[in-house]
């Protein structure tokens, strides 16, 4: 059964490069479909600091799809992984979710930082981010991830 989903917006403003890093200190607007939302959908919305956003990577191609294992960004000093351990463009559905911190709500346009989508991007689905529905417990990973990701937030200079 294949699911059909319907866009609830776009990045149109920030980032329009695709890197791998250097994403720190940029900020973004989501825009909501103002056709289907009408403002009070987002009442209470600016009272959270972070968001959940869940998009596509609208540039990919499904040629870039990979099931098998790999290192991360190819490189051989980090071991090879499934797919279902990697989080980017590669994954079977070419989806992301990022939370980034929420600076103001005008109308039906998110202002963010910290989203590491690029403009022109689909947005799927935006939420609060709740602390309570975060990870429970210690979180856990192999020291590959905090290697490859030391830059990531890194403001480019």
């Amino acid at each position: 059964m294949a699911l059909h989903i319907e866009p609830v917006g776009e990045v149109v403003e920030g980032r329009t490069e695709v890197a791998d890093d250097y994403w720190g200190g940029i900020e973004s607007v989501i825009q909501l479909d103002e056709e289907r939302f009408p403002i009070d959908s987002v009442q209470g919305l600016e009272e959270f600091s972070h968001l959940v956003v869940v998009w596509h990577f609208t540039r990919a191609s499904p040629a870039d799809v990979e099931y098998h294992a790999r290192s991360p960004r190819g490189n051989p000093r980090w071991p090879a992984t499934g797919t279902f351990a990697h989080r980017n463009h590669r994954r079977p559905n070419q989806l992301a979710q990022s939370f980034p911190r929420l600076l103001r709500v005008e109308g039906l346009r998110l202002h963010v930082t910290d989203l590491d989508a690029i403009v022109g991007t689909t947005v799927y689905d935006i939420s609060p981010y709740f602390q309570e529905m975060g990870p429970r417990g210690t979180v856990n990973e192999p020291t590959w991830p905090g290697e490859m990701l030391a830059d990531y937030w890194a403001n480019k200079i």
